[in-house]
């Protein structure tokens, strides 16, 4: 028992300086975007742009794929069970609603995670064994600025962007789906969606989006961060970011709902 007891605080402690890491980067991230030009040293522009055309455009086919499927799925099985009351004619309401406020965001950010996290993690975990991080602040560059303020803004800018793509390609495949099963017009369809949504549904999917990306950044750069053991180790820590930011992303989830929802 006291090796359990033991254990389970080690890993308690561990996760809260981890907690505390990734807070320390975020706001260091933050301090560097806003005093760096007077200090002449600014977050790269053109870093920032790297790493939004890979997150962001680099990841517009799989999202598309993705979306147009979740949006398929998502208009079958609510027209077969509203059917089963009668009630078909109340499926676009529910489509618009869980696609805007919690499957757009969810699936992209389950999608960053594993696509850019992963590589992200990787990174951050290869130049910390091959000593590169130290190298930068040896010749009096801040890694933080350098390496981990591009990715978190790149990644904060393209999650919203990736999230209103993925809800305009669901809700049109799932339209394509209704259109044809209650011979409606696709302009009548969206007539219904437009009804049935709202700007707050809109800030709900969105302001969702900013905080998966802020969490995806952070946990794959805490996870590069503390690297260590060769090869072994990259693909450890690799591992463990992207797990650990999707397990993140659905908690965050489940607690933003209901407190949003609650409220």
């Amino acid at each position: 028992m006291l090796r359990v007891a033991e254990g389970f605080g080690r890993s308690v402690v561990r996760g809260v300086e981890e907690v505390g890491f990734a807070s320390a980067l975020f706001l260091e991230s933050l301090l560097w975007a806003a005093l760096g030009p007077t200090r002449r040293q600014p977050v790269r522009l053109t870093a920032v742009f790297a790493q939004m055309m890979q997150i962001g455009i680099g990841a517009l086919p799989i999202t598309t794929v993705l979306s147009a499927t979740i949006g398929m799925m998502l208009a079958i099985q609510s027209l077969y069970s509203l059917g089963l009351f009668g009630a078909e004619s109340f499926a676009t309401i529910g489509i618009a609603l869980s696609v805007v406020r919690e499957f757009a965001p969810l699936i992209v950010g389950i999608l960053i995670a594993g696509r850019s996290g992963s590589a992200l993690a990787a990174r951050f975990s290869t130049m910390m064994i091959n000593q590169e991080v130290d190298a930068l602040r040896v010749i009096g560059i801040s890694p933080v600025r350098f390496l981990v303020a591009p990715a978190l803004f790149a990644m904060m800018v393209m999650v919203p962007c990736l999230t209103i793509w993925a809800n305009i390609v669901a809700l049109a495949a799932a339209g394509v789906f209704v259109t044809g099963a209650l011979q409606i017009s696709m302009s009548a369809y969206f007539a219904d969606v437009v009804a049935a949504l709202s700007v707050n549904d809109l800030a709900h999917g969105l302001g969702k989006s900013v905080l998966f990306a802020a969490m995806v950044a952070l946990v794959s750069t805490v996870n590069g961060a503390l690297a260590d053991g060769g090869a072994e180790g990259v693909g450890r820590r690799t591992t463990r970011a992207v797990v650990h930011s999707i397990a993140a992303i659905i908690v965050v989830d489940m607690i933003f709902a209901f407190v949003v929802t609650a409220g």
